[in-house]
């Protein structure tokens, strides 16, 4: 039924809380997860950088394999295949984008993470892809 789960990850409770219901799913119906976490960049926000000043692709490299392996920490993930995935960019964009190029059968993510204006974006990300997705989406409190 459900042969490749995307689960967007930012390493929050909610997100993990997505993870194990996908890691159930995927136990369930034999599924290999795609584990996707979006590093933001200044340009996502909307800034434009000075001249000379860069974020290097090394340090975005770091910080999104950082979160991946956070949110694998101690979870037992049994046989279930799953593939570590980073961008770069705007959450809510870059994940439309995974789902536009790649074939998913399903979305699972956490309904609230740890965005740059948590206090003014509390969710936008995961109300953005719900509304846009190509396929069916999962929102996990």
């Amino acid at each position: 039924m459900f042969k490749t789960i995307l689960v967007p990850t930012d390493a929050s409770e909610s997100a993990q809380r997505a993870l194990m219901i996908a890691l159930d799913l995927a136990k369930e119906f034999g599924s290999q997860i795609v584990l996707l976490h979006v590093v933001y960049t200044p340009e996502a926000m909307g800034y434009t950088l000075s001249s000379g000043i860069a974020v290097p692709q090394e340090e975005i490299s770091i910080y999104g394999r950082e979160a991946l392996t956070a949110a694998l920490a101690g979870i037992d993930t049994g046989n279930v295949p799953i593939e570590k995935k980073q961008k770069p960019g705007h959450p809510a964009t870059a994940i439309l984008e995974e789902i536009e190029n790649g074939s998913f059968d399903l979305v699972i993510m956490g309904s609230r993470g740890y965005g740059p204006l948590a206090g003014s974006l509390l969710g936008s990300v995961s109300q953005r892809v719900l509304s846009k997705s190509e396929c069916p989406v999962m929102i996990v409190k």
